[in-house]
């Protein structure tokens, strides 16, 4: 039996330059559901300042029609967002992004990092990867820093 996997993309231009501020990508294959896909994707653009305090993301309903997914999933994702301090919302005008402290970012980003910190331990202790080869690697994948 074969298995399809199906992305749907939407492009989100900012008003202000000619630029791509965000990409979604759906796939509905993947076990993360689609509502965290949104999410997740649309916090990487604010983190990576991709998107920037008061940048418009599109409507509920035309973000459902592009992905063609329910109005109830995008309705889900914006309000995961809103209640974390990414976005706000709007009646009448819409979701923007929402004015963050450095600190809130930062600290985010930190959350983030240390959320996958934390699988790659549990694979590396799944694989009996030694705590020293760990250190090892993450040594080799990390950039260096140039000293200025």
């Amino acid at each position: 039996m074969t298995s399809y996997c199906y992305y749907f993309i939407i492009t989100v231009m900012s008003d202000r330059t000619d630029e791509d501020k965000l990409t979604i990508v759906i796939a509905h294959q993947s076990d993360e559901s689609i509502y965290a896909q949104i999410e997740r994707q649309i916090k990487q653009a604010i983190l990576t300042g991709n998107l920037r305090e008061g940048d418009a993301l599109p409507s509920l309903r035309q973000l459902a029609k592009d992905l063609r997914i329910s109005v109830v999933t995008t309705n889900r994702a914006y309000a995961d967002l809103e209640t974390e301090g990414f976005i706000i919302k709007a009646a009448g005008r819409g979701a923007f992004v929402a004015r963050a402290k450095e600190e809130f970012l930062n600290d985010r980003k930190f959350r983030l990092v240390e959320e996958k910190l934390n699988e790659a331990i549990d694979m590396a202790h799944l694989y009996g990867v030694s705590r020293t080869d760990f250190l090892k690697l993450i040594d080799l994948l990390l950039p260096r820093q140039k000293h200025g």
